[in-house]
């Protein structure tokens, strides 16, 4: 079966940038229907493909941010993708067969070594310094939501707040069934906008140019998608088809306040 994702990419190498090391998956699943294995190979190897990334961003990000860095751009990020994606595979399972459960507990890396300040717990394990409360999904390579997320003063600037695209009027009818599921999603998604503002009033001065978007807008995006992802698979569970076109709402941009 494909996808191993048992952590440890490039940059393990002495000198090189720590590696990401993450609890393997495929060796943690129940035998897998045939109806489910396809799917559930693809979702294995987009888990390594996400520890790749994460890698990657480790490698050429050294040195940026505060001690907080590692935690809040790169493994909190990778933890709510490895979320999202470990539901999927869990999903997948539960339509043929007994649907696997514990899985979120793999969802969490750490760094194969302490070549990162302070950064070398898990995510979530033990809170350190601001923004440790929320667990996050991928660092962004590029600006995320609006060109004022890349402003060298962005982070510096006064009564600046974060702007989400809304949701809610966005699903159109929800299934009877799935109505509490959508709902604790939706204000789940008010919830990281309120955290990632606080964040932001908290943190002015930290980090360089691009501390915001890598800090705050890129792992808000992705714990939005992942979100937003719960909410499509609220609608699939019933029967229903999911709205289209929501994940174009994941981003978010800065506004002046």
């Amino acid at each position: 079966m494909a996808g191993q994702d048992g952590g440890g990419g490039a940059g393990a190498s002495a000198g090189a940038a720590p590696a990401v090391s993450c609890p393997a998956v495929a060796a943690s699943l129940p035998e897998v229907p045939a109806e489910s294995r396809a799917e559930v190979d693809r979702n294995l190897a987009l888990l390594d493909t996400q520890i790749a990334e994460a890698d990657k961003r480790l490698a050429t990000s050294r040195g940026e941010g505060g001690p907080d860095f590692v935690r809040n751009a790169v493994l909190g990020p990778l933890a709510d993708k490895r979320k999202s994606t470990l539901d999927r595979i869990a999903i997948s399972i539960g339509r043929h067969a007994e649907k696997p459960v514990g899985l979120d507990s793999l969802a969490e890396c750490t760094l194969a070594d302490g070549d990162a300040g302070t950064d070398t717990g898990a995510v979530g394990g033990t809170g350190r310094g601001p923004g440790s409360g929320a667990s996050p999904t991928a660092a962004a390579s590029g600006p995320v939501g609006g060109e004022a997320a890349s402003e060298p003063g962005a982070e510096a600037g006064s009564g600046r707040t974060i702007s989400c695209p809304d949701v809610a009027s966005k699903i159109g009818e929800v299934p009877a069934a799935a109505q509490a599921e959508v709902d604790r999603n939706l204000a789940l998604l008010d919830t990281q906008t309120a955290e990632a503002d606080k964040r932001l009033a908290t943190s002015r001065g930290e980090g360089g140019p691009d501390f915001v978007r890598n800090a705050i807008l890129g792992p808000l995006k992705d714990k939005r998608a992942s979100t937003i992802d719960r909410i499509e698979l609220s609608f699939s569970r019933q029967g229903s088809a999911a709205p289209s076109g929501l994940d174009a709402l994941a981003g978010c941009s800065l506004t002046s306040g």
